[in-house]
């Protein structure tokens, strides 16, 4: 199989680096190899799309960098730690502190409102923060929820929702925003407004990284890495709508 060389990158430092990345599981009597010596380096501030069929691999990848599973052999950084060397109190410890995950179901609890919904990551932070409260209202008025403080899911639309669920995901002050497939619950206009948002978070500085198997949103994004088969065929980097949204 003919691999895409990856794509030019700038000199900031490798945020996330994996290198000869394999990872197996076992079916039955059968051996899947899910990625096959996979080699990816996102720099501090990029924004990626990872795209690909079902059962290329992108599943697998984003779980790695999200440190919910660790690889079968190759080796994974994320943030200066190797995941592969940690125990699962200390990948608890990198996903709470250093990555934000908005998932395509919003997962908000239906019998809590807004703001509390923002400050749940911040119970697991050590030390808790003692401005909690001001901290989550201040990502719920960066989401453009401010007059919204008080309100439960069932009150909200589905892009308020997911605009409830990317303040949370940002309220620890994670380098990485985390993605998979965040619109797709939602309707073309809807998606339009929560990726106008990725990119002004990214804009700010914040790396995201997002799995979705529609070209549009992937549009969105500075660069764009396809899997195939457990490799990358392909990873180019685009101008796309990063650009229109900062105008």
């Amino acid at each position: 199989m003919t691999v895409a060389p990856p794509a030019s990158t700038d000199a900031k430092p490798a945020l996330i680096a994996a290198s000869h990345l394999v990872k197996t599981y076992r079916m039955g009597a059968e051996i899947v190899k899910a990625l096959d010596g996979v080699t990816l380096s996102i720099a501090e501030g990029d924004f990626v799309a990872i795209m690909g069929p079902s059962g290329s691999g992108k599943s697998t990848m984003m779980n790695l960098i999200g440190a919910l599973d660790v690889p079968t052999s190759g080796s994974l950084s994320i943030d200066g730690r190797d995941i592969g060397r940690l125990d699962a109190d200390d990948l608890a410890d990198l996903r709470n502190k250093s990555i934000g995950f908005v998932f395509q179901q919003f997962n908000l609890l239906p019998r809590t409102t807004a703001l509390a919904q923002v400050m749940l990551p911040m119970l697991y932070a050590h030390p808790k923060p003692e401005n909690a409260e001001e901290l989550a209202r201040h990502r719920l008025e960066q989401v453009g929820l401010g007059d919204r403080l008080d309100h439960h899911p069932r009150q909200l639309s589905g892009g308020q929702q997911q605009r409830v669920a990317i303040a949370r995901a940002l309220v620890n002050n994670p380098k990485i925003l985390l993605a998979d497939e965040p619109t797709g619950a939602l309707d073309s206009k809807t998606s339009d407004e929560i990726m106008r948002l990725f990119a002004t978070l990214n804009a700010g500085g914040i790396t995201v990284v997002l799995v979705t198997h529609e070209p549009d949103i992937a549009e969105w994004a500075s660069r764009r890495v396809l899997f195939k088969d457990g490799h990358i065929v392909e990873d180019v980097r685009q101008e796309g709508r990063l650009k229109e949204a900062a105008e």
